[in-house]
């Protein structure tokens, strides 16, 4: 069995730490303890308590000043938040969310949508002095935020902004912190001055007092139970009519002057929307890091397991055989291990962009459009790996890994919802195929449903190879290797990236096609419904190819050269293992051949096998430090190993009692 080579770990994890590597080594030792383990034996009463808790210790360490600007009192650095508050994830996924919602959304949308006169709030906020919640979602509007119900017209005879839920569906849903603990909300309302819909807008909402009862006015209600994340008070929040400053509103954007007359430096109304939600681009990065470090968790526990674990016995020797022994395990999870090194260089370069526009290091006006959707795209990647990883990891440890003591089946309770939340997946896709379709002319990127079908007409060409920059990296890498390159050989970097692109770019081209021809047959509603399916597979195909790019460019950062070969590995598993899973289209599309797709197959076999040999480095470099995977199934009876020679071989072994009693002393040494 591979003990792990410390060396090569080392050089992996600093490379897939990324630029924030020190933040995280400094999580790793402060949340190490079991203070900050979750404890699933809490009813949810008992648990929200606890996470409350782990949230003024972690308040007392600093991470959540790095969040905030200088002038408000925190360190200006958004980088180092994300990355510090994607550490949680590993102790206990209700403390991240919790420390998500008030520093990241609820803290977010008052320091970026608000201005000098709400500075007071966000030291409060910081300190835990302003418990707050992010009032966005509704029970009738979730993804479409546009048309939230929820109301909030000005009165200037008071100089005050009236928050009503006019109809039920207009109920504030999901809210974490709204059952509970806020003290305040982020509301998200349609503004209405002079009898005229503004659209929607974000005003600060007191929603209890400091004895946590109701505020004249507001209804808040629990969630109750729910399939995870029991430490998070989920609520509803119901509006009669409460009445607010109108200096409650945060007017970064858009304000209100005592007379009622409304003013925006952005005169477009769809802008200035997505400009407000744009700010708010932090939560999604966040969610799916989140995301991704669960992943993690889960595959380091089971992967560990599969190195101890033995079942069924070899013929030709007696023993019996280590789970990662066998093909089909290794094909089961080094896979998604391979998938999980792909999503943390990318997630890293995704930060990496975030914190230079955020800081205002990158004044590109495109960039932030390019962040938005790059978000969204890795969101979706992220989360839908954590589902199918956990899950994998879960079948993969038996029964031992549907005890709750092992962590993984609340591991997969926690991150079920993320899929959902911060935008559903299928919705952020198609968020993503449209701005593809429709980034390469300022004129359009508002357009709706018809002037989209319209500009799809009109595109041709290889519109994906000439705006991304693909080409120029496929090329760079041709000429890096010097020599002339044989498009059938798929082990070629820059033939998986042709590849990638090529679907990506195929995929593009006949949706926009497919759009125009149901166009002249139906109404733009029937042309892009039936054109959605389509839409949805070129959203994957650019997420993939941006994955891949940050993982190249993430090799490309190791020095060591054994770590840098072993990465390459990994890499080339990552391409085969999504080549292999979409063969079935190469095929059709004529993009490889049978035969081509015959050795993609054996390319992954003989790639899991080769990483075989280094599973424990690739686990311990993935940088979940043992003292938090908190799983006892790596240390009991399930991985017993018997002293002396096999019983098949006449060898001694232990007794009832004498198992009985090791096992009862491994069960005491694994940390509750």
């Amino acid at each position: 069995m591979d003990t792990g080579s410390s060396s090569t770990a080392d050089q992996l994890r600093a490379a897939l730490d990324g630029p924030w590597r020190e933040v995280r080594e400094q999580a790793r030792t402060q949340l190490a303890g079991p203070e900050f383990a979750g404890d699933p034996t809490l009813d949810y009463r008992a648990a929200r308590t606890r996470v409350l808790d782990q949230m003024r210790a972690i308040a007392s360490m600093g991470i959540a000043e790095r969040g905030f600007r200088r002038e408000n009192g925190g360190t200006g650095e958004p980088g180092a938040a994300v990355t510090g508050l994607e550490m949680l994830a590993y102790a206990d996924l209700s403390l991240w969310v919790k420390a998500g919602v008030q520093w990241g959304l609820f803290g977010g949308a008052v320091e970026n949508l608000g201005t000098e006169r709400h500075r007071d709030h966000i030291r409060d906020l910081m300190s835990l002095d302003l418990l707050g919640c992010f009032a966005m979602t509704e029970s009738g509007h979730g993804s479409d935020v546009a048309s939230v119900e929820t109301t909030a017209t000005y009165d200037s005879a008071t100089e005050e902004f009236v928050i009503h839920s006019p109809t039920p569906s207009a109920r504030k849903d999901y809210i974490g912190g709204a059952a509970e603990h806020a003290r305040m909300a982020a509301v998200f309302a349609q503004l209405i001055t002079g009898g005229e819909n503004r659209g929607v807008h974000c005003l600060l909402v007191p929603i209890r007092d400091e004895h946590g009862a109701d505020l004249p006015g507001v209804t808040t209600s629990d969630d109750g139970l729910k399939g995870g994340l029991p430490g998070v008070d989920n609520g509803r929040i119901v509006f009669d009519h409460v009445r607010v400053p109108r200096e409650n509103l945060l007017n970064r954007y858009a304000d209100v002057a005592p007379d009622g007359t409304y003013s925006s430096e952005i005169e477009n109304p769809s802008r200035r929307f997505f400009t407000t939600l744009g700010t708010l681009v932090r939560g999604r990065v966040s969610v799916g890091g989140a995301a991704a470090a669960g992943a993690r968790v889960a595959l380091s526990i089971a992967v560990r397991y599969a190195l101890k674990r033995r079942q069924f016995s070899d013929p030709d020797t007696g023993a019996e055989t280590v789970l990662l022994d066998y093909r089909s395990h290794q094909r089961r999870l080094l896979p998604l291990l391979a998938r999980s090194y792909a999503l943390a260089f990318a997630q890293n370069d995704l930060v990496r962009r975030m914190h230079l526009i955020q800081t205002g290091q990158n004044l590109d006006p495109e960039a932030q459009r390019a962040l938005e959707k790059r978000a969204a795209g890795l969101k979706v990647a992220q989360t839908r790996h954590a589902t199918r990883a956990i899950q994998e990891c879960r079948e993969a440890c038996g029964g031992a890994g549907y005890l709750t003591e092992n962590r993984l089946v609340t591991l997969k309770a926690d991150t079920d919802v993320f899929t959902t939340f911060e935008g559903d997946n299928v919705v952020l896709t198609q968020l993503v195929a449209k701005e593809l379709l429709t980034s390469y002319a300022d004129e359009i990127r508002d357009l709706d449903a018809l002037g989209w079908v319209r500009f799809a007409a009109t595109m041709a060409g290889d519109v994906v190879r000439k705006r991304s920059g693909v080409r120029q990296m496929i090329q760079t890498m041709r000429d890096r290797n010097d020599e002339s390159v044989d498009e059938a050989d798929l082990s070629r970097r820059s033939v998986q990236l042709q590849l990638f692109a090529d679907r990506e770019d195929y995929l593009v081209r006949t949706a926009a096609h497919r759009l125009r021809a149901r166009a002249e047959e139906t109404g733009p509603f029937e042309a892009f419904n039936n054109a959605q399916d389509h839409i949805l597979a070129a959203g994957t195909a650019h997420i993939d190819r941006l994955v891949l790019e940050a993982f190249i460019d993430g090799i490309g950062d190791i020095e060591d050269p054994e770590a840098r070969a072993l990465a390459s590995d990994v890499c080339d598993l990552f391409v085969y293992t999504l080549l292999e899973e979409n063969s079935a289209w190469f095929i059709m599309h004529r993009f490889i051949s049978v035969e081509r797709a015959k050795a993609v197959r054996r390319g992954v076999n003989e790639l899991v096998d080769r990483l075989r040999p280094h599973a424990l480095t690739l686990v311990e470099a993935m940088g979940v430090p043992e003292s938090m995977l908190r799983a006892a199934l790596l240390d009991d009876a399930s991985v017993y190993e018997r002293h002396g020679t096999p019983e098949t071989e006449g060898g001694p072994t232990a007794t009832e009692d004498e198992l009985a009693t090791v096992v009862e002393e491994q069960r005491e040494s694994v940390p509750r």
